[in-house]
């Protein structure tokens, strides 16, 4: 946000009119026209600033009024089809299958693993570090007012509230252009600005994500308004002065508000407006009047998940997962049930255009406190004093064998990748779910670099150990080396590809700590 510098602006002044001050006479006769014109700077400013959001939505308004554009929506955009599922081969042999009475690493299996390079050159580098969120084009000040009425409403399990009274509701009388012009008029009062200040002050107490603030805002306006057009606009008018790309719409009497994404959302259909693709909320699939009215400095939304959502705790029931190989890497896990909600109602996406980007956003995401803070502690006393490659050992075979395995057309009928906590949850998972848990427990726990490598049909994991004697095949990446680590290749050892896998052919997924 925006924020005038007062401190910075007096000293100006008084830098310009010291001279003149001086030839004037006393010090005290500079202060005071200092003082004098300095309050004129700042209430000139002030006024500038006040008109402006004022300015602006009334241009908007202006420009809502205008003739509407008839749009037809573009069929959805398929994920890129994939290679038929890979089958995991039976577990790999173990010399001496009698119990484990220890936690020393088992015998050696019976595949000999040797140092075997492949340089990768296809590489998917996603972006590092997501763009700032969008803010509004200056900040949301709240004139002293009277008193209102508190509206709570519920959002993924949390309570929120926000000011809202019986003042604030309004009616539009239609969803054409001249209805939606007037309510947008009213929603412009300065007595709404608290509203959207509360809302930007929900996004940070709960550290809501692009996708997910919509989402909240949804929630926030049908709570007290119903599933109406009055809803929908009252929506799109604090989501567009929170600096987010939006267009308002209809078809047959019903309000639309269409969002910009940076990225492509898969499985629903949108619509192009001067070459930028927007989706409305929940789907439509029809013919709309769309409104080309634009608002200033407006950016479209990420799907980045930068932080973990902070939102009321529900536990799941808790489960014991445990490794067939280390006795002691057993552990009782609960999830937080409202952050699966979350995750859940999550669009899958990509980066750039490139579809192996996807499983990056999801590996990208820090694991949740929930989580962190009693699971990890237990990893961490069970790997401690251990070597890194005996500590990644240990987390693979966990990985491995503590989860069964099932294919996701035949769980959720099509593809469904998971975040971390999501494979810790459900009953099933397969192969990226696996490779995106145990990329972030390394990372997280070791502080190595890992690498997902995506073979057709097959995603598994490659680590960058600090020394370079783990033994094993290995791929190199900008003269590093990664050994190749599989998630659901059962009981192999770090070093080892489950058969089949043509490391020469991998694709490779760089991940950020």
């Amino acid at each position: 946000m925006k924020v005038l510098n007062w401190g910075v602006a007096i000293i100006g002044v008084m830098c310009v009119t010291s001279l003149s001050g001086r030839a004037q006479g006393s010090f005290e006769e500079f202060r005071k026209q200092a003082e004098a014109k300095f309050e004129n700077f700042r209430k000139e400013a002030d006024e500038k600033y006040e008109n402006f959001r004022r300015k602006a939505n009334e241009d908007y308004a202006a420009f809502l009024e205008k003739a509407w554009r008839g749009v037809d929506s573009k069929p959805p955009v398929k994920r890129p089809k994939e290679d038929p599922p890979v089958v995991p081969p039976p577990p790999a042999p173990i010399k001496d299958d009698k119990p484990i009475k220890d936690d020393k690493p088992v015998k050696d299996s019976e595949q000999p693993i040797k140092d075997k390079e492949v340089v990768i050159k296809d590489v998917v580098k996603p972006a590092p570090k997501p763009e700032p969120r969008p803010e509004p084009v200056e900040p949301i000040v709240v004139k002293p007012q009277p008193q209102v009425a508190q509206h709570e409403f519920m959002c993924y399990g949390t309570p929120m509230k926000v000011r809202l009274g019986k003042e604030h509701a309004f009616k539009l009388g239609g969803a054409d252009n001249a209805a939606v012009s007037r309510g947008w008029k009213i929603l412009s009062d300065d007595k709404y600005d608290a509203l959207i200040a509360d809302c930007l002050a929900l996004r940070e107490k709960h550290n809501l994500s692009d996708w997910h603030y919509l989402r909240m805002l949804k929630a926030m306006a049908q709570s007290f308004l119903g599933d109406t057009n009055e809803a929908t606009l009252l929506m799109a008018y604090v989501y567009s002065q929170s600096g987010y790309k939006m267009r308002m719409a209809s078809a047959a009497g019903k309000l639309y508000m269409c969002f910009a994404s940076k990225h492509v959302i898969y499985g629903e259909s949108y619509y192009q407006l001067d070459g930028v693709n927007y989706y409305v909320l929940d789907g439509k699939g029809d013919r709309i009047s769309m409104s080309d009215a634009a608002f200033p400095n407006e950016k479209a939304m990420s799907l980045y998940i930068t932080g973990e959502p902070m939102l009321a705790r529900e536990a799941a029931a808790e489960r014991k997962l445990k490794s067939a190989m280390y006795p002691a890497m057993a552990f009782d896990v609960a999830v937080n049930k409202n952050l699966i909600d979350v995750y859940g109602d999550y669009p899958t996406s990509e980066i750039g255009g490139d579809f192996m980007t996807r499983w990056a956003m999801y590996a990208s995401t820090p694991m949740g406190k929930d989580v962190s803070s009693r699971l990890y502690p237990a990893i961490k006393k069970t790997i401690e004093g251990k070597s890194e490659a005996e500590a990644v050992q240990m987390i693979l075979n966990w990985v491995q064998t503590a989860f069964v395995y099932e294919l996701d057309d035949k769980v959720w009928g099509g593809d469904r990748a998971f975040f971390a906590e999501e494979t810790l949850y459900y009953p099933y998972c397969d192969c990226e779910d696996r490779s995106i848990l145990f990329s972030r427990i390394v990372r997280d726990l070791l502080g190595l670099d890992v690498m997902l490598v995506y073979y057709p049909g097959h995603l598994a994991t490659a680590v960058r150990f600090s020394s370079g004697d783990v033994k094993g095949d290995f791929l190199t990446l900008d003269g590093k080396r990664y050994v190749v680590c599989d998630p659901t290749f059962i009981n192999a050892r770090v070093g080892m590809t489950m058969p089949g896998m043509n490391n020469a052919s991998a694709r490779a997924i760089v991940l950020p700590k």
